[in-house]
Order: C-alpha cells, then structure tokens, then sequence
C-alpha cells in the first residue's frame, strides 16, 4: 500500500472541504492523532545553515511538533547537510533544497521560517517571510541598520506573524533571576548600568582576490552588500569572518548588543524605548582586511537620566548599580551580587515576575501556536540593537548623538542621520 502523507496545511485544507458538504468537527480531539497529529505538526524551512543555523535546526529537529520540509542555503554544501540532517530526522527523502530564497517562497507553503544569514541579509530574507505568511524564528541582531529593523517590525505587524528573536540569554536562569531582581527593586534605583562587550579580532592583511568555489553562489551570499572579489575572509572562511567587515557586520558590537544590551533593557523596563544621547569612540585599524573597531565605548543617556556605558573589555558582563553600594552582576557563566543574600530573596506578592522560559526555541514554537507574544519579540530586539547601531554611529562621527527614541531620529545632524539606513547594490531593494 502506498504511504500517504499528510502535513498541517492539507489536513486543515481536507478539513475545510469536508465540513463544506459534510457534518465535520470544528475542533479534533487530540485523541484522535495524538499530540503530533497532522494537525499539530508545523512545517518549517531553514534559511541559512551554517553556524548558528546548524545549531538551531538541531534544536527544531528534535522537536516532534515541527517537520522541516526545505532549506535553504548559497552554499551546496551547508545545504546539502542540512537537507540530510532533516531527511535522516523525518526518516523520509522529502526535505527540498533551494540555493534561492524567493524560488523558496515561490513554491513551498509554510507555517514558520528559521533565519540565520549574514547581517546584510537579515532584513530583506525577514520581510520576505512575514509576507510569504511565516511565522519567523530569526538570529540576532535584528537588522544591520535601524531603517532596516523598523522595516522588519513593520512587516510582523502588518502580516500579523510571531516572532522570536535568536536572544537565547533570556531563557536562561541566571539572566532572568538577574533581571527580575533589579526590576524589582532589590538593589533599589539603578542609576548606572556597565555592559560590557568581547574585542573585536586583530587587523589582518587585504586579501588579494580567489577563485570563487563552485559550490558556493558568491553574488548571492553578497546580495545587497556592495561587491568585492571573491576571498576567503579569514583563517575561519567567510562563513564567520564576515563579522569583521563593516559592509557585513558591525563586529562584536553588533554580535553581542542583541544579548548583553536586550539584558539591560530587559531589567529595566526599557524594551520599547531608547537613550536620548549617545557619545563615544572607537579604535578603527588602517590598512587592514578588518574594519570594524579593535575597541570601542561609548555611553548612553535616556530620559530619566539613566546612564548604559558600553565598552570592550574581556568579562563580557552586565554589571547593574543599584543604591546604597548594592549591585547585580550577571553574565554567561554566571550571577552574583554586592552581598549575597540578595540572590536569595523570593518574589513576594507585590512583585512583578518576568516572563519566564527555560527553552527559547520552544518558547516560539509555543507562541506559534497560542498566538502570544514571545520572550524576545521583534520591536524588543529592534530596540536592543539600536543602542549598539547608534553607538556605531557615534564613533564613526565621532559627534555626540541626539536621538528621539519615539519618532527614531536624530536630531540636527543630517550626516549622521544618512547612517541610520543603508544603500543597497542592485537589483536589491526592500
């Protein structure tokens, strides 16, 4: 007997049809199929598989509610992998393989979409999705630039769509036990937060140009990024060193801004707003391959006087200043606090508990199907990376900037201003 298939959307379709002419049940009781009925499976594509797409297709494969059905990839080989790693999970050959992300959208009909690309990709492949009608987990940060990360909210909102962002620290316990202590006064008002940030790598010699791959489409990984030859990058290849190159990445400052900086908003009920002045200044390396900051600091002021400092320095912590010499320092490693019993307080009934999840990945899946919002919505990482965007921008000018975080502009200053967006090599536009 030939196996027959059924996904979410051609169950729900038969459904649809079946209760047209016939006396159907609205709901199914999941007695019926099982937890991962038809019904309750969600077909995902990957889009973007090395690294951290490796890393987050493992996690969604091993979940029984989610079926990848395609990936995608400009690498044959990052492709080729993933596409065995979905096939050998489903224990069929039905995953597909696309080298293009619009010929994906073209042709599938998905419920959710992971990203992990290049930063100079990750608004228009977003945008894309949320019209395509996916539900989107994507990596941090949000976008290269802050015209670019409005877009992708607007995008989300519009086509009403759940979205996660790849800013794990706030599933984790630690991060979250921090949080909720400073949120709730336990080191009482924090005048001063130090959020402190990984160097980015040494200089590096200008590369002459290679022989591009034959396995890698290198017009495509460049996409709107403005073309260069072909090169490796470094010892790492393109696939990671890209985020030493400005054109690509703004280096560890944008890499970590969606973790460290989404930590110290989230602590202090600032996840949907912004400073009101940022100044600071970088050390940018001559003549080299790499051009993002060797170092860098830079301080941020909001409205209620509120100071953020954000420098390079090798701890790579949160450190929150609280009164009367109390403080909370937290960090991957680790929690600890100016005196120790105030990691052991409980959360009492006048209190405000954070939203709690022990399992980012299944945090979105969750909000897919209950349509809520996710612990690391899109306008959150929006606002996160913004502080580290506008910090970028300040030590390029090296001008003090002043931003209005309701309108997202800066005020007086058209050269930064033109810094907010990015221009993009055609045929792309988004």
């Amino acid at each position: 007997m030939k196996k027959v298939v059924v996904n979410r959307r051609s169950f729900l379709k038969g459904a649809a049809v079946a209760g047209a002419g016939f006396a159907f049940p609205t709901i199914v009781p999941s007695t019926v199929f099982g937890a991962n009925a038809p019904s309750n499976r969600l077909e995902m594509a990957a889009i973007g598989i090395g690294g951290m797409g490796i890393g987050n297709l493992r996690e969604f494969l091993r979940r029984k509610d989610i079926q990848v059905v395609a990936a995608c990839d400009v690498d044959k080989n990052h492709l080729n992998r993933a596409v065995k790693m979905a096939n050998d999970s489903n224990k069929n050959s039905d995953c597909r393989g696309y080298g293009d992300f619009r010929e994906l959208f073209a042709t599938e009909k998905l419920d959710t979409v992971m990203l992990a690309l290049p930063d100079q990709w990750h608004a228009l492949v977003a945008v894309a999705s949320a019209r395509a009608g996916c539900d989107i987990y994507g990596e941090k940060p949000l976008a290269r630039s802050i015209k670019e990360g409005r877009a992708i909210c607007d995008a989300v909102q519009r086509y009403n769509r759940v979205w996660q962002t790849g800013s794990w620290q706030r599933s984790r316990s630690n991060f979250h036990q921090a949080c909720q202590l400073v949120r709730n006064g336990r080191i009482g008002k924090v005048a001063h937060v130090e959020v402190s940030l990984p160097n980015a790598r040494g200089p590096r010699a200008v590369q002459s140009p290679q022989p591009e791959p034959s396995h890698l489409d290198w017009n495509m990984w460049l996409g709107p990024a403005p073309w260069r030859p072909y090169a490796a990058f470094g010892s790492k290849g393109i696939h990671f060193d890209w985020r030493w190159i400005l054109d690509f990445s703004g280096g560890q400052l944008t890499d970590w801004a969606g973790h460290h900086i989404d930590i110290a908003h989230w602590a202090l009920d600032m996840d949907t707003t912004g400073p009101v002045s940022i100044e600071g200044s970088a050390d940018y390396p001559i003549n080299s391959q790499y051009d993002v900051p060797n170092s860098f600091q830079f301080k941020c002021i909001y409205a209620d006087g509120l100071v953020i400092d954000v420098a390079s320095k090798p701890k790579r912590n949160i450190r929150f200043h609280g009164e009367n010499g109390k403080w909370i320092d937290v960090w991957r490693g680790g929690i600890r606090a100016s005196d120790p019993a105030i990691l052991r307080e409980q959360m009492g009934p006048g209190d405000d508990p954070l939203y709690t999840s022990r399992d980012h990945h299944g945090n979105f899946v969750d909000c897919v199907k209950n349509r809520k919002l996710t612990i690391t919505p899109v306008e959150t990482a929006h606002r996160s990376i913004s502080v580290g965007l506008l910090g970028e921008i300040a030590m390029m000018t090296g001008r003090k900037i002043r931003w209005n975080p309701e309108t997202e502009e800066i005020i007086g200053d058209s050269s930064a201003s033109a810094l907010l967006g990015r221009s993009y090599r055609e045929p792309w536009v988004l």
